[in-house]
């Protein structure tokens, strides 16, 4: 089909065909994250559309704080520009529907100081199809689906939602992971049921899991040979003055445990929920040092929470069930966690592609 003959509601705007002209004006617009772009030609958006049946100019949702319209046209020009392949499609649009859920409060997460991103965790069998990393260097470079998938996001988050730095995105000091945060659960060396499998969905079902979360913050511990040892360590790594889950802990706390630790853990025939519960226990700071800076006086605690003296410790999360634990990474004795920015709840959706 000649370009000519595609019908978009967006704008478009002719351009030499010089990427490196076409580069510099998109940054100078304030169209980029910084980063070279792939030019979003309507050929180019045309083929990325068809990874979806969905009409084009079907509204998926508002994206603040902007407010704009997010199109499945303009998810795909976005998916263009951030080097996605058309398959990509039906998780990004996945996951902007999750992002746009009221309990994941996607208006804070843009809009605060606080250095959060939206976290994508994916789930099941598409994640094995597209090849979403879930190994060796989950967080870092080297797999397209997670930088590219990851990106898009941002860009969106960007162009339509309005989230550039210092105007709708107030983050004092920002994060690596606002450029890309997408990984996949390692399923195959989780000796527990996976994220998806524990939050209702079938084993066969293909997800998307949206986390307002942190950079991760490194667990290493190599020295461990014991569940309880381990997860004190896990927990003491959760649990610091600086985070919000501190104060404002009706959230949740991302344990990624790699699958080495997973492993030792298992062993001594611990289960998911056993885990859960001892690092509900274990990650706390009692108040004597949570008073010392922090966000004390702002502090939103439960009313369970009795306060005796100062040596009471004071939970990052409510419930022990908050706690959630999935398993991802390669070799090596070293885990991570998510803390989020406090008013922020993660969501699952289910990869579909329904019209």
């Amino acid at each position: 089909m000649a370009s000519e003959d595609l019908e978009f509601v967006s704008d478009i705007h002719e351009a030499e065909d010089d990427i490196e002209q076409i580069n510099r004006e998109y940054y100078m617009r304030g169209w980029s994250d910084g980063l070279p772009i792939i030019p979003p030609t309507p050929e180019r958006v045309q083929r990325m559309l068809e990874g979806t049946s969905r009409d084009p100019q079907r509204v998926i949702g508002r994206i603040p704080p902007r407010w704009g319209d997010a199109t499945v046209e303009k998810v795909a020009i976005n998916a263009v520009m951030a080097g996605c392949l058309p398959v990509y499609m039906p998780v990004l649009i996945t996951a902007l529907e999750a992002m746009l859920a009221p309990e994941f409060n996607l208006y804070g997460i843009q809009a605060t100081t606080h250095p959060v991103a939206p976290l994508l965790i994916l789930n099941g069998p598409l994640a094995r199809q597209l090849d979403v990393n879930n190994s060796y260097n989950i967080y870092g470079p080297g797999w397209r689906a997670n930088a590219t998938i990851g990106r898009a996001i941002r860009m969106l988050l960007l162009n339509v939602g309005g989230g550039v730095p210092g105007s709708g995105d107030r983050s004092t000091q920002g994060s690596p992971a606002k450029f890309a945060f997408c990984i996949a659960e390692n399923e195959t060396r989780n000796p527990w049921s996976s994220l998806h499998v524990e939050r209702g969905f079938d084993a066969a079902a293909s997800t998307v899991t949206v986390w307002g979360g942190e950079s991760p913050h490194n667990v290493n511990d190599h020295v461990s040979q014991s569940a309880p040892n381990l997860l004190t360590t896990i927990a003491d790594a959760a649990a610091t003055m600086g985070m919000n889950n501190l104060y404002l802990n009706d959230t949740e706390m991302l344990i990624v445990l790699g699958p080495e630790h997973a492993a030792t853990i298992a062993a001594e025939g611990w289960t998911k929920p056993d885990v859960q519960q001892f690092l509900f226990e274990q990650a706390r700071v009692p108040v004597r040092r949570a008073k010392l800076g922090g966000m004390w006086g702002m502090q939103d605690w439960p009313t369970w929470l009795h306060i005796q003296d100062e040596d009471t410790g004071i939970p990052v999360v409510r419930r022990w069930q908050d706690m959630v634990v999935m398993v991802a990474g390669g070799a090596g004795k070293h885990s991570s966690c998510v803390p989020t920015f406090g008013a922020t709840r993660s969501v699952t959706r289910e990869i579909t592609d329904a019209a």
